[in-house]
């Protein structure tokens, strides 16, 4: 959520901002209209207020009962109107909120202008995508032959786009999600288990509503949410809470299953595991000092980044354009690795900072020191990695000729000290 007081003071450097990223400017002028109108109704609350409190002194000190009791009406009248300007400031408020929430985040000065993805900026590249020496086969070919992952099953459970790991496939994905935590943990976060399900308002404070409730899954008749990220329960940790300054930088990282209704085009992605409505992944998340989280995002990006370079896998740092970052973001990296057997980048992460943006809704703050003015924390988050795209990622460059895929060194330790996955 934005700060209402910037909307105030500078509502055209906000639309000029907005404006990058496509938004009309029909919604700031519609919050500072609701803005102006609750600020009018409150005047004439205290207006009202201020000539109640004088009269009932005055009241206080007539003789005369009829003069006393013609008063006592007239304020009774004034007691009924500041109750009905009051239930209309109120919703008036209400109005405000609701359409700050639907405001999305400004993008950063850094963060370069394009309408979609195709404008997006590669910033680093690690390793080129090389020849196998053999044509290479795309990962569920593979997965099939080997028999680690059964679609067909998937399928007859729960439907388009669900697939049952099996064997080597299940061991292979437990291996990755064991190793990426105990990365993380090396590299200075601090693991937590979540609730796979939330209350409604901890998708509002994360930024996931109301912009994304068509994709989200829910049991409406206990009011929880699935997560369709650990963002969302890491988000919350903290909400409604003041920090203390000493207490940051806080990093978190956690393991979850996501799920998302997907509104995925017919013909694109049918194959496979890249698209899907439940998937895994560890997620890196950071609360921070406002003045450092540029500084933390870069860390955030290598982190990721180091990930890919441990599995030996090629891969590009991408800066997102205006066009492409997510609601809440203000900056963001995608992270993508090479697939040999689909002849395409796949993204594993994607590293944002969205600053207070999140911290504001769920009221997270902190103090620099004992009775100062409580601050708004900034929060960051990133995919550490997402664990399907990856695990492709990892079938289609170790693939041998023969179908087999070799382990990389990393996981091995993992898979009990296998080195290759074989047709058995």
């Amino acid at each position: 959520m934005l700060d209402i007081k910037l909307l105030r003071d500078q509502p055209d450097f906000v639309k000029q901002q907005l404006f990058r990223a496509d938004v009309d400017s029909a919604a700031v002028d519609a919050i500072l209209a609701f803005d102006e109108r609750r600020r009018g109704l409150i005047r004439d609350v205290e207006t009202l207020k201020a000539e109640r409190n004088a009269v009932s002194k005055e009241i206080g000190k007539m003789k005369d009962a009829v003069e006393r009791e013609a008063k006592i009406v007239a304020m009774r009248e004034v007691g009924d109107r500041i109750s009905a300007l009051d239930r209309e400031v109120a919703e008036v408020e209400e109005q405000q909120r609701l359409a700050l929430l639907e405001l999305r985040n400004l993008p950063h000065a850094d963060t370069p202008d394009g309408p979609d993805e195709d404008h997006n900026v590669v910033v680093v590249q690690e390793g080129e995508p090389h020849d196998l020496g053999f044509p290479a086969r795309p990962h569920w070919e593979l997965a099939e032959t080997l028999g680690i992952i059964d679609f067909e099953r998937g399928v007859k459970l729960s439907g388009s786009r669900f697939y049952v790991l099996v064997g080597a496939g299940a061991k292979l994905q437990r291996a990755l999600i064991q190793w990426l935590l105990d990365l993380r943990l090396q590299q200075g976060y601090r693991e937590v288990y979540l609730p796979f399900v939330v209350k409604e308002h901890c998708m509002w404070n994360a930024g996931q509503m109301p912009k994304f409730r068509d994709n989200l899954y829910r049991d409406e008749d206990a009011g929880l949410w699935l997560v369709p990220t650990a963002e969302v329960p890491l988000t919350n940790l903290y909400a409604d809470e003041i920090l203390d300054a000493g207490q940051l930088p806080v990093y978190l990282c956690a393991y979850t299953p996501c799920f998302r209704r997907e509104q995925m085009s017919a013909g694109r992605d049918v194959r496979g595991i890249k698209r899907g409505h439940q998937f895994d992944k560890v997620e890196m998340y950071k609360f921070v000092l406002p003045e450092t989280s540029y500084d933390a995002l870069e860390k955030l990006r290598d982190d990721a980044a180091e990930t890919c370079r441990l599995l030996g896998i090629p891969f590009r740092v991408k800066l997102l354009c205006t066009g492409d970052i997510g609601f809440a973001s203000t900056k963001t990296y995608d992270i993508e690795m090479w697939a040999p057997g689909q002849q395409e980048w796949l993204e594993v992460s994607s590293c944002s900072n969205v600053e207070d943006f999140q911290a504001r809704r769920a009221n997270i703050r902190f103090r620099r020191e004992a009775g100062a003015k409580p601050e708004f924390v900034h929060t960051l988050n990133g995919s550490g990695l997402g664990v399907p795209r990856t695990m492709i990622a990892i079938m289609e460059n170790y693939q041998q000729a023969d179908g087999s895929i070799v382990v990389p060194d990393v996981l091995r330790p993992y898979m009990g000290g296998q080195e290759i996955i074989r047709i058995l």
